[in-house]
């Protein structure tokens, strides 16, 4: 892509209602073109916001070893900012017994726990501060290939978050998630083909028309399309269980030495894409590479514990799971990681510690959200610090 990055988009328009819905199916009402961007997820919050699992077809024994891994999560990202918890109203005592009261339990029903995914995208603007992107959700696919049915609940979290905090939201038109992609807030987008241009999400949209789409939504102007995902990832590929930016012209790789594994050659293609890449400003990338858990497979006793729906991805015994370090949330002043593999773990957090030497490493035991398919990037959607307070 070669379109003018954002900053010299002309004057904003001013917002007419905070909480209006804004078809973004016209550039020149875009929210790029009004003077929004995403911002990295590196740069200050505000907040991070959860969902509470309690899906038996998704987690196993009613979803109790879930929602431990889930209050671990929350609570070490609690030490850096503050986190809302979505919750079904037949949960919501349940969930605020077992969270630290510095964590803010909201009323927000859905019907998974997949934030990342279903939750908004947040934008910032220099004079008018926070407005949220609405993808349209389809369960990773719909009925080609999606998770499960029905996803009604999850299609009306982002407009609800949107009315809670009262800011403008952007109706997008496309289906996407916020797993799919990862900016470094300076103009580049990192996504994958296998995911993106899938047929399952947006059969009309082909890669041309997704960039002017991704740059109209969310003030990117270049994409870097890396091939395919994490062998066997459920989501068609996600980005976020791949490659994450962990700086501006610096990302984070999942990394498989073996030959003998489907992965090995996933990362290298994925690393051929960026060794022959510059970013937005014209920068090559630093890769950094995260050595891959595993590989890991779903136990006997752990599938078992799984409600059989037909509506519902089944979990078979033996399956093997898309584990990944690069599946990690970056906070204010703490990065949490997912332990995964107690051979690896160390290593993996011992390049994160490099990698953010202002931030506390925290790893949380993830096992469980592996086993409902995604991790701890995958539970967490970040709220962008107002840029007019900062």
């Amino acid at each position: 892509m070669n379109q003018t990055h954002h900053s010299s988009s002309p004057t904003p328009a001013p917002i007419a209602s905070p909480i209006a819905s804004r078809s973004a199916g016209s550039d020149a009402h875009s929210p790029a073109r009004l003077g929004w961007s995403m911002p990295a997820e590196f740069a200050p919050h505000d907040a991070c916001w959860m969902l509470w699992p309690q899906r038996p077809d998704t987690w196993r024994l009613g979803a109790k070893p879930a929602q431990q891994a889930f209050v671990a999560v929350a609570s070490a990202i609690a030490e850096s900012e503050t986190v809302y918890v979505g919750v079904n109203d037949d949960q919501y005592e349940n969930a605020r017994y077992q969270l630290p009261e510095s964590i803010r339990v909201v009323e927000l029903s859905s019907n998974d726990a997949w934030m990342r995914d279903v939750g908004p995208t947040f934008l910032t603007h220099p004079e008018h501060g926070l407005a949220v992107v609405d993808w349209e959700f389809n369960a990773w696919g719909g009925l080609k290939g999606g998770l499960y049915f029905p996803w009604d609940k999850d299609r009306r979290i982002r407009p609800k978050i949107a009315e809670m905090l009262g800011i403008p939201r952007f109706d997008a038109g496309i289906v996407l998630e916020g797993g799919a992609i990862h900016v470094d807030g300076e103009g580049t987008l990192i996504t994958t083909e296998e995911c993106l241009l899938n047929p399952n999400r947006n059969p009309g949209l082909d890669r041309a028309a997704m960039e002017a789409r991704l740059s109209e939504q969310l003030g990117i102007s270049k994409v870097i399309w890396l091939p395919r995902g994490c062998y066997l990832d459920e989501t068609d590929g996600h980005v976020d269980n791949l490659c994450c930016f962990v700086g501006p012209a610096e990302v984070a790789l999942t990394w498989c030495d073996d030959a003998a594994d489907p992965e090995y050659q996933i990362c290298r293609d994925a690393l051929a894409v960026l060794e022959a890449s510059t970013d937005a400003c014209g920068r090559p990338f630093t890769v950094h590479r995260l050595p891959q858990p595993g590989p890991l497979f779903i136990g006997e006793d752990e599938a078992s514990g799984i409600d059989r729906l037909s509506s519902s991805h089944p979990r078979q015994p033996g399956d093997r799971m898309a584990a990944s370090y690069v599946n990690f949330y970056i906070g204010n002043r703490v990065v949490v990681m997912p332990l995964l593999d107690e051979r690896r773990d160390n290593e993996a957090r011992d390049i994160l510690a490099r990698l953010f030497p202002e931030r506390r490493v925290i790893g949380v035991p993830a096992r469980e959200i592996l086993l409902g398919g995604g991790n701890v990037h995958c539970i967490t959607q970040q709220q962008p610090r107002d840029p007019r307070r900062t």
